[in-house]
């Protein structure tokens, strides 16, 4: 594992990195800003916090880290990757969607370009037991279409104590974990017809997404989420011989063709149900620099293309 490593960022995230990162033995130094969530974060972790912000603790270092990860509040996330680009870190993870803005995922990206940086965004659900099992089935049977649901549980969220900014970017800000995923399992999409309609009180520009296309495998794809009805999370990917469903994606069933029954796979998901699930083995993959598996900044810039699509409910083609 690489040395020097900031953790900014010791809220509810930032202390499920702790746990991952004591279990993997790497030395850290936690970055605060709040003496509340600091205090929790020293009596649950067992680890002190340099305290007073980022501005504070770089003006009163002598050079970065190699590594850090950010997992600060998502409206801060934007300002501390760029702070620490400037700073000279080279390795930075980010929580999702590292900026609320196609501009500034666009400025993040020219900027890890010209500091010649490695910006990894952490969608960690492509590291979860269920998700790498099935990627590795569909990869050897081949798959023919898939469909994905992203419904946002409406009546816990607009209890939220957040700024207005995190509502409006919810789109990005949370239903990416699942558009994200499905398109790394399926391949991206080529050609999309997206339609939009309804609204809710915490999300008034628009809360029912549908949409389908294609691939640039020739992959058909079809997608849904109604913010104002029940629904959960899901993708389901078929195959010639099998169809395949993530739901909840932290587990993985299989309908057989010729067959009605539907039935679980075995999965070995000890380390997501001993830490955040996902956040073990993304965390390890950004330690030892296996950027294959993980979303660059300069990816997740690009894809921003679709994600307005998606969400202003507009047709799409790959450039």
């Amino acid at each position: 594992m690489s040395n020097g490593l900031w953790l900014v960022g010791v809220g509810v995230m930032g202390r499920e990195y702790a746990k991952v990162l004591k279990a993997l033995n790497t030395n850290f130094r936690a970055l605060g800003r709040g003496e509340v969530s600091a205090d929790a974060f020293e009596a649950i972790c067992g680890v002190n916090v340099l305290r007073g912000g980022m501005s504070y603790v770089i003006s009163s270092s002598e050079q970065p880290p190699e590594n850090a990860i950010v997992a600060v509040s998502s409206e801060h996330l934007y300002v501390t990757v760029k702070e620490l680009l400037q700073y000279g870190v080279k390795n930075i993870l980010v929580e999702k969607p590292a900026a609320f803005h196609r501009r500034q995922l666009a400025e993040l990206s020219e900027l890890s370009k010209a500091n010649s940086a490695n910006v990894m965004v952490a969608y960690n659900r492509r590291f979860y037991a269920s998700v790498r099992e099935l990627k590795k089935m569909a990869e050897e049977e081949g798959i023919t279409s898939f469909h994905f649901e992203f419904t946002e549980l409406s009546h816990v969220i607009e209890k939220l104590d957040r700024p207005r900014e995190v509502f409006d970017s919810w789109f990005i800000g949370n239903s990416t974990h699942v558009i994200d995923l499905a398109f790394w399992l399926g391949g991206k999409p080529k050609e999309m017809s997206c339609y939009t309609g309804g609204a809710v009180g915490w999300h008034p520009a628009s809360a029912i997404f549908t949409g389908a296309g294609t691939t640039e495998h020739g992959c058909l794809f079809a997608y849904n989420s109604n913010w104002d009805a029940p629904g959960r999370w899901s993708v389901e990917v078929l195959t010639q011989q099998r169809r395949y469903y993530l739901k909840p994606l932290e587990t993985l069933q299989v309908q057989d063709r010729g067959s009605m029954n539907v039935s679980p796979i075995e999965i070995d998901d000890v380390l997501d149900r001993q830490f955040k699930p996902g956040l073990y083995l993304q965390t390890k993959a950004f330690l030892s620099a296996e950027w294959r598996q993980l979303l660059s900044i300069e990816e997740h810039s690009r894809n921003a293309d679709v994600y307005e699509a998606m969400e202003k409910g507009y047709s799409y083609h790959a450039g």
